[in-house]
């Protein structure tokens, strides 16, 4: 038979309360070579994700060497660079001589056009296509 530990709860509250300390101490045990961060929690009566959690936040904690106290370190405050926004035609390319802007492209939305040829044939090609592919492509097909 073998011995258990058991740990009555009497205080209305449900929750126990780690110390800093507590904390501290059981996460060093985790990082110990060969240690079993399971076994640790085990033996401490914790799950194994508070041990995760507490390392977590204890990485992410420095100490301050006035009052040798653990802070929270301070959050990394995010950089911001200048942007300067002008229009693409004007930007130099480099190795060419500023020059005429190309026209601009029509911004036509493609449809599809659907050649009945009938005995049950159909192409369905884009309306941008190239006429002269169109005109080979129905030839092939009017000789089959």
């Amino acid at each position: 038979m073998t011995k258990q530990h058991i740990e009555v709860i009497t205080s209305v509250e449900r929750r126990r309360r780690w110390s800093q300390e507590d904390k501290e101490r059981l996460v060093a045990a985790c990082l110990e070579p060969g240690a079993s961060v399971s076994e640790v929690a085990r033996a401490a009566g914790c799950h194994v994700s508070q041990l995760f959690r507490w390392r977590k936040q204890l990485c992410t904690i420095s100490v301050s060497p006035a009052t040798d106290r653990a802070t929270p370190a301070p959050a990394p405050s995010p950089q911001f660079v200048p942007v300067m926004i002008s229009d693409a035609g004007s930007l130099p390319v480099p190795g060419q001589s500023p020059g005429p802007a190309p026209p601009p492209r029509s911004r036509r939305k493609p449809s599809v056009v659907t050649i009945d040829l009938g005995r049950g044939k159909r192409v369905r090609v884009d309306s941008d296509i190239d006429t002269e592919a169109l005109g080979r492509i129905l030839d092939l097909l009017e000789r089959r």
